[in-house]
C-alpha cells in the first residue's frame, strides 16, 4: 500500500505533490488516481497499490495542496463534516487544472493514460477527461456529475461508471441518460461511496464486483504487459 516514491509536478503556479506507485520509467500505462473528499487516505493508497499490482504506473496527487488546515483523522466521528468543510473551500477550476497537469505528466511518458476517480475524484476525473482526453476513464459515483453533464459530449475517453442504486446523494436515474456511450453498472442495495471500506459506506458485494469489472475494463482498454 505504501507509495514507492513521491514526486512533484510543475503546474505553472506551484509544485503539486504526488504519491507514486512504480517507476515513471517503467514500460507501463499511467493511471491518474483521484481522491475522495477524504484526501489521499489509506483507502485511496490501497486502491493505488491494487492498480499498480495490475501493471500500471499510478500517481495520486494531493488535490488539497493549495489549502491550509486539511489534516483528516480517518477514525474521527467528525470525519465527514470535517471533509465536507475542506472540499467546500476548494477552488474547483484550479483543482481541474492541477489534475490536468498530473495527467499531462503521465501523457508525456508515451505509454497511454487512464483516470480513475472515486466520489469527489469521480466527478473531477470526468471534468479532466472533458478537457484533456485520457485514453480511459473509470468513475465511481462521481459526486459532482449532476453539475457537469453538459461536458458529456466532450468526454471522448472510453468510460466506465459505477453507481449504487440506493445512492442517497446522487439522482442516478437523472445522470445515466447523459452518459451516452459509456459502460455503466448499477448495484442494487449499494449506497454512495460503496467501495470505501468505512462501515458507514461499505457494501462488500458491490465493491468486489465493481473492482473486478474495473480490472477487466482496464485490461481490455488500457492493456499492460501483464495482460
Amino acid at each position: 500500500m505504501t507509495p514507492t516514491n513521491h514526486t512533484e509536478i510543475d503546474t505553472g503556479s506551484g509544485s503539486l505533490p504526488v504519491h507514486a506507485w512504480g517507476s515513471a520509467e517503467a514500460d507501463a500505462p499511467g493511471i491518474l488516481l483521484l481522491q475522495e473528499i477524504f484526501g489521499v487516505s489509506g483507502y485511496i493508497k490501497q486502491r493505488a497499490a491494487d492498480l499498480h499490482a495490475l501493471g500500471y504506473y499510478v500517481i495520486a496527487p494531493e488535490i488539497y495542496w493549495r489549502l491550509d488546515d486539511t489534516e483528516l483523522d480517518e477514525s474521527s466521528p467528525e470525519l465527514l463534516p470535517r471533509a465536507m468543510g475542506i472540499v467546500g473551500r476548494l477552488d474547483w477550476d484550479q483543482a481541474v487544472k492541477d489534475a490536468v497537469a498530473a495527467l499531462e505528466y503521465l501523457r508525456a511518458r508515451g505509454q497511454g493514460t487512464g483516470v480513475v476517480g472515486f466520489c469527489f475524484g469521480g466527478g473531477l476525473g470526468f471534468n479532466v477527461a472533458a478537457v484533456s482526453s485520457p485514453d480511459v476513464l473509470v468513475s465511481y459515483y462521481g459526486s459532482a456529475l449532476p453539475g457537469l453533464l453538459e461536458l458529456a459530449p466532450r468526454v471522448t475517453a472510453t468510460s466506465l461508471h459505477h453507481f449504487g442504486n440506493d445512492d442517497a446523494y446522487l439522482d442516478v436515474d437523472a445522470i445515466v441518460p447523459a452518459l451516452d456511450g459509456a459502460e455503466i453498472h448499477r448495484y442494487d442495495g449499494a449506497g454512495h461511496a460503496f467501495d470505501n471500506p468505512l462501515p458507514m459506506f461499505h457494501d462488500a458485494e458491490a465493491s468486489a464486483l465493481a473492482w473486478r469489472r474495473t480490472a477487466d475494463f482496464l485490461a481490455h482498454h488500457l492493456p499492460t504487459s501483464q495482460g
